[in-house]
């Protein structure tokens, strides 16, 4: 079993930062590629940023690349995003997901554990 948690959302400016972390207990979710997915009201969810279980591999949307960045500790169980530059746009729930099977995917159905999600909103 395994229990994944996001925290760091909250309320920004636009053109402000913030850094979300995603924690997990149980299974060694170090060895997971890990993903982050945002939903905004009335769309569907969609990938923002993935991050191999090494570190080594990492890849963006198109409409983040640049402004986020995604990291991982895996001594401490957790993987970051780095999200700079923020606009009204990103306003949506961000969620965390692991992929046990390393896959490192854009793909939302690849990944197995997903947190609850914490809200990011940026003020125009």
């Amino acid at each position: 079993q395994v229990e994944v948690v996001e925290s760091g959302g909250g309320l920004v400016q636009a053109g402000g930062s913030l850094t979300l972390s995603c924690t997990a207990s149980g299974r060694s979710f170090s060895r997971f590629a890990t993903g982050w997915f945002r939903q905004a009201p009335g769309e569907e969810r969609e990938f923002v940023a993935h991050i191999s279980w090494s570190g080594a591999s990492t890849q963006y949307a198109e409409s983040v690349k640049g402004r986020f960045t995604i990291s991982r500790d895996n001594a401490e169980n957790t993987v970051h995003l780095q999200m700079n530059s923020l606009n009204p746009e990103d306003t949506a729930v961000y969620y965390c997901a692991g992929d046990p099977w390393g896959r490192a995917t854009i793909r939302s159905s690849d990944y197995d554990y997903w947190g609850q999600g914490t809200q990011v909103t940026v003020s125009s």
